[in-house]
Formats: C-alpha cells, structure tokens, sequence
C-alpha cells in the first residue's frame, strides 16, 4: 500500500481515537505525509518486515512498531536499530 494511503488513513482513525502505527521504508515519503506513529526500517521497497525468511528479525520488527502505540508525543518518527539488519541480501 502506499505510504501517502497509509499515513492518510492513519490519521483519520487517529482523529476517532484509534492509535495507530506503521512500517515504513521510505523516510523522505513518510516526513512529507506526516503520520501519527511509524517506525522507519532500513529495508527495500516491498520487504518492510525485512528478509522474507527471516522470522526473528520479523518478529522485532512488529514488536518495536507495536511499542510506538503508547507514545503520545505525536508525531513519532523511530528508526528502527537491528544490527546486521540491513545487510543488503534479502533473498
């Protein structure tokens, strides 16, 4: 989906009092849109949760999106630090 879609959306459920948070790979998209919660991942277009085998670093990266949720001091931009995590070979 569209990072504009996304972030779009993201604030209307934010305005009915809906936290929200998404994924993004795309850092310069995302500051333009201007979304609620999101965390930045190092990643190409197409693999936000990273590699495709990869359950472990995918896991994380949920759970770290998921951690964004209780922040209040809006809007929140986090970039998301794994190590290794952006090792170019994703397949």
């Amino acid at each position: 989906m569209c990072h504009q879609t996304v972030g779009l959306i993201q604030g209307l459920l934010e305005d009915l009092g809906i936290a929200t948070v998404s994924v993004s790979v795309s850092e310069e998209m995302t500051r333009k849109v201007k979304p609620p919660r999101v965390l930045l991942v190092p990643f190409p277009f197409g693999y936000p949760l990273g590699k495709p085998p990869d359950g472990g670093l995918q896991r994380k990266v949920i759970l770290e999106s998921f951690r964004l949720l209780a922040r209040t001091d809006l809007p929140v931009l986090e970039p998301f630090c794994n190590e290794g995590a952006n090792d170019g070979a994703l397949l």
